[in-house]
């Protein structure tokens, strides 16, 4: 097997190996539920300093009460935040929430614009969740940065830069197109369930091999 020493290397046996690990669509791979890009957008504003889980349980009401953009800008506060409480942070959120679908039907005619320079001027929106929205609901080149997805590159000496912007370039610079956010899928997926923060399992990690850090701790 393989064991490569620059960082672009480790960075494409990372995504080869990865994919044979965690096979699937982004689609599949993307833990909150959804069915259309307003949904997904609505999911990941919610997900903000909350758990997928935890938003999974929430969407499906907020979902049937409020199915689309229109429904959800003409949403009473006090009852949106009843409904989205639960994931924490719920007023600011369902001011974003509001504010964003709003934003839609006023600009976009009810439809999740495409272009990141466009999505990251909605309310609640950063270039992370820009990225989510493309690369999972739209088919769009997207590379999402969260703090699994910072934390792996950086062990596995792909880069050194810490500010998620920087990070983002890095990747794209390594990393074809299409394949940008089925690597940060399964990036995220391997911090939570092998390389987590405190503990990583090296002994069950398919990259420890050329890992740097493998066995660091």
């Amino acid at each position: 097997m393989s064991r490569p020493r620059s960082p672009k290397g480790r960075a494409r046996e990372a995504l080869a190996r990865l994919a044979e690990e965690y096979p699937g669509s982004a689609v599949e791979l993307c833990e909150l539920d959804f069915e259309t890009p307003f949904q997904l957008l609505v999911a990941t504003i919610l997900s903000a300093q909350s758990t997928d889980k935890m938003v999974n349980t929430v969407t499906p009401a907020l979902f049937a009460r409020y199915p689309t953009p229109s429904d959800l800008a003409g949403a009473d506060p006090a009852e949106l935040e009843q409904i989205v409480q639960s994931t924490g942070f719920f007023r600011q959120k369902s001011r974003a929430l509001i504010g964003t679908a709003q934003a839609l039907v006023e600009r976009y005619d009810g439809e999740v614009p495409g272009p990141i320079e466009e999505l990251v001027t909605l309310p609640g929106v950063g270039r992370k969740t820009a990225n989510v929205i493309r690369s999972v609901a739209l088919g769009l080149p997207g590379f999402p940065v969260d703090t699994h997805v910072g934390r792996l590159v950086r062990r596995l000496g792909i880069t050194a830069e810490t500010d998620p912007v920087k990070v983002e370039r890095v990747v794209d610079a390594m990393v074809r197109p299409a394949d940008r956010g089925l690597f940060s899928l399964r990036l995220i997926l391997h911090g939570r369930q092998v390389c987590d923060a405190k503990r990583p399992k090296c002994g069950a990690c398919v990259l420890a091999d050329f890992c740097p850090s493998a066995g660091l701790g």
